[in-house]
């Protein structure tokens, strides 16, 4: 269900109305922490602390009541941020778990567990790659409930009609 200030935008956009902007949400805090931050003293732990704050700020937003999202387009969005290179090699891990197995929680679990594995693979570890860990977690600790309606068995797939209530 869908909280009441996504649900006027659903029905004037359509049913994903808003990914592109939790995605520049994400891309535009870091972006401008890397890209200004230096020039007044930020260096690395200071754009990995922005980084995991603009995070917490999706999750946790103050003007919803601290009701936020999961968190995957924003943790995209600061993916891309941080490296444009890790940002496309997690989202294509997203589309290949989509693909084959249609379920889009458990592609986002399985690029959210990667993600800190192709930072440290490109970039070696730094507090950066503890940024990147510490996002990935928090994503991970959202989908809880997705991930007991997986191994359960009644996670929705990718396109899959919305079974009635008693069906």
């Amino acid at each position: 269900q869908p909280r009441r200030h996504q649900r006027a935008a659903q029905r004037t956009e359509g049913r994903y109305p808003d990914v592109d902007r939790r995605c520049l949400e994400g891309l535009a805090g870091v972006w401008l922490a890397q890209r200004f931050g230096p020039a007044y003293g930020v260096d690395d732990t200071g754009f990995a602390l922005v980084a995991v704050a603009v995070f917490l700020g999706h999750l946790f937003p103050v003007f919803f009541r601290f009701a936020g999202g999961k968190g995957v387009a924003t943790a995209a969005g600061i993916l891309f941020a941080i490296d444009p290179l890790l940002g496309a090699g997690t989202m294509a891990t997203w589309l290949i778990v989509a693909f084959f197995f249609r379920y889009s929680s458990l592609a986002a679990l399985v690029s959210a567990v990667f993600a800190p594995f192709f930072y440290v693979l490109m970039s070696g570890v730094d507090v950066i790659a503890g940024a990147v860990f510490a996002i990935s977690v928090l994503l991970v600790v959202r989908h809880r409930a997705n991930i007991e309606k997986l191994l359960a068995g009644k996670e929705s797939r990718i396109g899959e009609k919305k079974k009635a209530p008693g069906a």
